[in-house]
């Protein structure tokens, strides 16, 4: 194949465009593979969901004995009649059934004020700061999931790998050596690696050739998305889940969990949380679209007895302001809450002091908890994994939670 037609492989290959994104570590697994890696692991896995725009924790879990938190809200504040009770004189944004069930049965933990110091206002460099894990000062290219992958089977000829539940793969799941996968539809990724076109791309001739890093991933990964196919048939979820795009992608995950992909971690999101304007209808709207694909998601997990070794972490990349703005709306603040939802949490509820509506830093909350204290707790004790390394510096653990 001419350099020529090379290049014009790499512009209209379906597969190429498809794949790209694959990393090449991925390998399919035999039973016996699988079976020494659970031996080597404690059969637990980590799902993030992230709530991309900034998500306002204060009418998301809301101090509504606080007088200051009415003052500063006249027109956007919820009213004790419209939320769920919880604990600590804070309650539940009544858009969120599904977690008031959650934590009603003890399966859901909130953190609030969680944070971290000097904290950025901006949506793309705050949440590369909760990606990769670092300081507000640091600027790094791989993701705190990506470090994991990298440092929890090194030696190994096949690593533990994430997933995310989507085409392209976040920042958090990239690392120095290996990375996760990004997928939405199984079977629209194998169909592409069973492409005609894959078949007709000639091995190039030396290493120097534009096509040598295309043609090895392809190579190596076409067993991997047979495996991914092939795995991901074993069990189809009869569990009724909300009709929304983030309900399917949670579906598609359990479906993996179910089917036994064998993935430690799995990554899906939800973006829309930047209320600047008229927030209480928008916000409602994703705060249930949240909560009730999450219940449905535990639902469809309990069903194949796999809660128990599942934990999900819940984060927006930053809070909203103390005070509204002036078209009924929040701008960009600082610490939010967290949540943690599981059937192996070791203590539920509310997990810290609610927010200091008095003490604020510029209007904003002065953050409790750091962030990668909470990511250090979910590294060592859930995933048994060394979060010193991967974090590149200690950072307390949280203890009885998890």
């Amino acid at each position: 194949m001419a350099n020529k037609s090379r290049r014009e492989f790499l512009k209209t290959s379906a597969l190429a465009s498809s794949l790209l994104f694959v990393p090449k570590f991925l390998q399919a697994l035999n039973a016996d593979q699988t079976l020494e890696r659970l031996a080597q692991s404690n059969g637990k896995r980590l799902v993030v969901v992230q709530l991309g725009g900034g998500n306002d924790g204060l009418n998301t879990v809301v101090p509504f004995r606080n007088d200051i938190y009415y003052q500063g809200r006249p027109g956007i504040a919820l009213p004790q009649n419209k939320l769920f009770s919880l604990e600590k004189d804070l309650g539940l944004n009544n858009s969120m059934k599904g977690f008031k069930s959650l934590f009603d049965e003890g399966e859901l933990g909130i953190f609030n004020s969680v944070g971290y110091p000097n904290p950025d206002r901006s949506h793309f460099r705050s949440m590369d700061i909760w990606h990769t894990g670092s300081s507000a000062t640091e600027y790094l290219d791989t993701g705190w999931l990506g470090r994991y992958l990298d440092s929890n089977c090194h030696t190994c000829a096949t690593s533990y790998n994430g997933i995310e539940v989507d085409d392209t793969l976040s920042l958090a799941l990239k690392g120095e050596h290996k990375k996760g996968l990004a997928v939405k539809d199984p079977k629209k990724l194998f169909r592409a690696a069973s492409s005609p076109l894959y078949h007709q791309l000639p091995q190039p001739q030396s290493s120097g050739e534009e096509l040598d890093y295309l043609y090895k991933t392809l190579t190596e990964t076409t067993s991997s998305t047979a495996y991914i196919y092939e795995k991901s048939k074993i069990y189809k979820s009869s569990v009724t889940y909300p009709n929304t795009e983030f309900s399917k992608n949670l579906k598609t995950t359990a479906e993996f969990i179910c089917s036994g992909v064998d993935s430690r971690v799995f990554y899906v999101s939800l973006s829309g949380f930047d209320t600047h304007v008229n927030q209480n209808r928008q916000q409602a709207h994703l705060l249930g679209e949240v909560s009730d694909g999450l219940l449905a998601f535990v639902q469809d997990l309990k069903q194949k007895d796999q809660f128990k070794d599942t934990l999900i972490f819940v984060f927006s990349e930053f809070g909203r302001r103390v005070h509204q703005n002036a078209s009924n709306g929040t701008d960009h603040g600082t610490a939010n809450n967290v949540f943690l939802i599981g059937g192996g949490l070791k203590k539920a509820g509310v997990l810290n002091d609610a927010p200091n509506l008095q003490t604020l830093e510029a209007g904003d909350l002065q953050y409790q908890l750091d962030f990668r204290n909470i990511y250090a707790t979910l590294l060592d004790n859930w995933l048994q994994a060394d979060a010193d390394i991967i974090l590149g510096k200690p950072f307390e653990r949280i203890t009885g939670v998890i």
